[in-house]
């Protein structure tokens, strides 16, 4: 579909609740059966775009409404920050009759996202099979721990995944034990593939008219972001090992300390470094051969650090930040979460919006993509539970009158309006 096809379809779609969704995916309807973290991360984006969201949750509703402190109102801050633009339904999928309004769901989706424990689904007939039977054009994305193999049988926590991968063994100091990181990374990076591949089976099905089963699992993700690190021993058959802050193959790149504090220094280049030391006031050691290469650097770290330790420390973290910025060195403050917004807000990225208006409006984090003619959206405020029901089950009464194949009914709900 071209651009200007879309941009007219767009402008004159409304979704299951008479919004006009202005993003890029308007027009195409979610199934969100994922809870906790990496599912909803996914479908969060998803609807961001632009896509109608039906977040489906069993009778006690997904964990993280629970998830607290921190709270806003009654709420987990941890849900909220996860399910901004979609719009909840209570199941029970052991009752015939909201099993047959999950199916009804499907039958409809353009995508489905879960992440129930492998075979789970099996049981109610809401397996890739047996919906894709039924609905062939369908994009059945599913997130697992470990794979539906070996692993089936081991829980998808992010910290088990961050221990087994072997993140933990390389995060932290060479003589401490190794730690989590600060976030459930693997979560938020296994979210993140899975979006990616949903969008690319959507691409596949304007082609071809099919849907396909896209999978990701926690393990695999960490494999594939850990990069370089895998890649060692992968290509040099290297295992790493913890060692703070430092880079191992680049060097300066960690934090160094000033008069008053800390600041990170990242040099990548030799044009960089260069600039360093003549703006540190020690150009020799540009021209040293000990140092004046990247791998020389690295090699030679123990000699390079205290003599820029000892330079560092002639000024303060403000100082240095200012004068480094300015001749194109990179570097950057040690900040805490608050100051991470700050900066941003100063750099002119508005990091944070509003969601709603009036009493129920809510503060929440960009979307982090920015689209020139089809924007991402933060309209509407993560649902409470069973709040759409009755729009959802009044839109799903209605006969649906898009035939297949399912090439034919992409972006074309509609109908609905």
């Amino acid at each position: 579909m071209n651009s200007e096809t879309q941009s007219a379809g767009v402008s004159q779609w409304r979704d299951i609740f008479g919004r006009r969704p202005t993003g890029p995916l308007a027009g195409l309807v979610v199934a969100d059966l994922g809870r906790v973290l990496a599912g909803p991360y996914c479908t969060m984006l998803l609807a961001d775009m632009g896509a109608t969201v039906v977040k489906v949750e069993g009778p006690e509703g997904d964990e993280t409404r629970n998830w607290k402190p921190p709270v806003r109102g009654d709420d987990g801050t941890y849900y909220l920050s996860l399910n901004r633009n979609k719009h909840s339904i209570r199941l029970d999928f052991r009752n015939a009759d909201d099993r047959a309004v999950v199916q009804e769901l499907i039958h409809r989706a353009d995508v489905l996202v879960e992440n129930f424990k492998p075979g789970d689904l099996d049981r109610f007939g809401l397996d890739y099979e047996s919906v894709a039977a039924d609905n062939p054009g369908l994009v059945y994305a599913s997130v697992t721990g470990f794979g539906r193999h070996g692993g089936d049988d081991l829980p998808g926590y992010d910290l088990l995944v961050q221990g087994m991968s072997g993140l933990m063994s390389i995060t932290g100091s060479p003589d401490t034990e190794g730690y989590r990181s600060g976030i459930a990374v693997f979560d938020v990076m296994t979210g993140l593939h899975l979006c990616v591949g949903i969008l690319a089976a959507l691409q596949d099905r304007e082609r071809t008219g099919q849907g396909q089963r896209v999978e990701a699992n926690l393990m695999s993700s960490a494999l594939s972001a850990m990069v370089n690190q895998t890649g060692a021993y992968a290509l040099a058959g290297v295992v790493p090992t913890r060692i703070g802050n430092e880079h191992p193959s680049i060097y300066p790149y960690e934090p160094f300390p000033t008069a008053d504090g800390e600041l990170i220094v990242a040099v990548g280049n030799d044009s960089q470094f260069r600039r360093l030391c003549n703006e540190i006031g020690v150009p020799e050691l540009a021209e040293d051969p000990r140092f004046a290469e990247a791998s020389a650097r690295s090699v030679n770290r123990v000699e390079l650090r205290p003599i820029l330790r000892k330079a560092m420390r002639m000024s303060t973290s403000t100082d240095w930040f200012a004068r480094l910025r300015g001749c194109r060195v990179p570097v950057a403050p040690i900040q805490d979460v608050a100051g991470g917004v700050r900066s941003a807000r100063e750099l002119g990225l508005d990091p944070v919006v509003t969601i709603g208006s009036g009493p129920d409006a809510m503060p929440t984090v960009r979307h982090p993509l920015e689209f020139s003619h089809t924007p991402a959206s933060h309209d509407v405020p993560p649902p409470a539970l069973d709040s759409g029901s009755e729009a959802i089950r009044e839109w799903l009464s209605v006969p649906a009158t898009v035939s297949r194949p399912r090439r034919e009914q992409t972006r074309t709900t509609k109908e609905y309006d």
